[in-house]
């Protein structure tokens, strides 16, 4: 039997943080929610030990939360599972073709939407995690194939 907190079958998302040389980085979200609609706002819990959380606390402004698809299921293990600070995820991602351009952002291909994210805030620190705040500048949304989290327990990518 699962945990109580792994019953919900929540979006797979990307969040893609750029270093302080603007080389960019692309993780694996899946505590995310969106809190507010004037203005829309989502918060990110991000784990301490990850580029993506190092990124933010340099000051990162550009962020692109990228919502998946289900093709882009194979890719999770690349993003969530290896770290960023030991794993070359943008050198991976251009060797293999699997980004483009959007809004003069890098965004993986056939994701389901992105959102363009502003104005990142700290705004609360638990163990393990950090809670940013982020309001949506621009969106776009190609598809409703998104990957959830139930399709990566029947991969047997976690749990």
């Amino acid at each position: 039997m699962r945990r109580p907190w792994n019953i919900t079958n929540v979006a797979v998302y990307s969040l893609t943080t750029y270093s302080s040389s603007f080389k960019f980085n692309m993780n694996i979200c899946t505590y995310v929610s969106l809190v507010n609609m004037s203005p829309k706002t989502y918060v990110i819990a991000i784990d301490y030990n990850t580029l993506t959380y190092q990124n933010l606390i340099d000051q990162c402004q550009n962020v692109v939360l990228q919502i998946l698809s289900k093709e882009n299921i194979n890719l999770v293990r690349h993003l969530g599972k290896k770290s960023g600070f030991k794993f070359k995820k943008d050198e991976y991602l251009k060797k293999n073709q699997l980004i483009e351009n959007w809004n003069n952002h890098v965004i993986l291909k056939n994701t389901s939407a992105v959102l363009e994210l502003t104005n990142s805030k700290k705004i609360y620190e638990f163990d393990d995690h950090a809670l940013f705040c982020f309001e949506i500048n621009k969106s776009k949304s190609w598809s409703y194939n998104t990957l959830h989290f139930n399709d990566l327990i029947h991969q047997k990518i976690i749990l």
